[in-house]
């Protein structure tokens, strides 16, 4: 854990130089994914999005791993809106240990509300071109890199939060957490989850269902 920390404290030069290059509008965000509950430990220019240390990772799984554009450990230029309906874009790269282990995330977010409504300025007089973009399948060593994170991410989440003593309502929070992370959009995952909380694939599935009808 200490070398993990020393690793992750490195990039903090990095996230204050690039937030100061860029500007205010310039978001920096370096998640320990070590401690996935808390993942968020440094921020710059928070205000973009409200991010604050202690606060949780959101987009990592249900947008980075799972896009088909997430190669070589990183996912540059999507977007995504905040709740006050301001479009921001993002990248985001994996920090790994010495021994090749996903132990962070470092987060470049910046609001560009300025840029689209300039942007739709300058459509209104200039004309555009519609670029169509075959889709590209994730090859095999790619999908075996996101399932690889993804598991660490469950690993690390249940090992923060498991006991002896672990109580039914205990294991329900764990695994609404991990829902609405989207880790279980990953396949093949409820069956992790299950076999690392020594519970059976019917009963995650069953906390899922109650999970789902207590929100609704």
């Amino acid at each position: 854990m200490e070398e993990s920390k020393k690793v992750l404290e490195s990039y903090i030069p990095l996230a204050k130089s690039t937030a100061k290059m860029f500007g205010p509008n310039c978001e920096i965000v370096i998640h320990d994914l070590t401690n996935p509950q808390s993942s968020v430990m440094f921020t710059v220019n928070n205000h973009v999005t409200g991010r604050k240390i202690g606060q949780s990772f959101d987009h990592l799984v249900k947008t980075v791993l799972r896009s088909e554009d997430f190669k070589e450990d990183y996912l540059a230029g999507y977007t995504f809106v905040t709740e006050d309906k301001r479009t921001i874009r993002s990248s985001t790269s994996l920090i790994r240990d010495s021994k090749h282990k996903v132990i962070g995330a470092f987060c470049i977010n910046f609001d560009v509300e300025a840029l689209n409504q300039m942007q739709q300025f300058m459509n209104t007089f200039l004309p555009t071109q519609v670029a169509i973009q075959e889709n590209e399948e994730k090859s095999d060593a790619a999908i075996e890199n996101v399932e690889e994170i993804v598991d660490q991410l469950i690993q690390q989440i249940i090992q923060n939060s498991v006991h002896p003593f672990m109580k039914r309502h205990e294991k329900i929070e764990l695994i609404r957490f991990m829902d609405e992370k989207g880790i279980f959009l990953m396949k093949g995952s409820v069956e992790k989850v299950a076999a690392l909380l020594g519970i059976s694939k019917v009963t995650v599935y069953s906390y899922l269902d109650e999970i789902k009808n207590k929100s609704n």
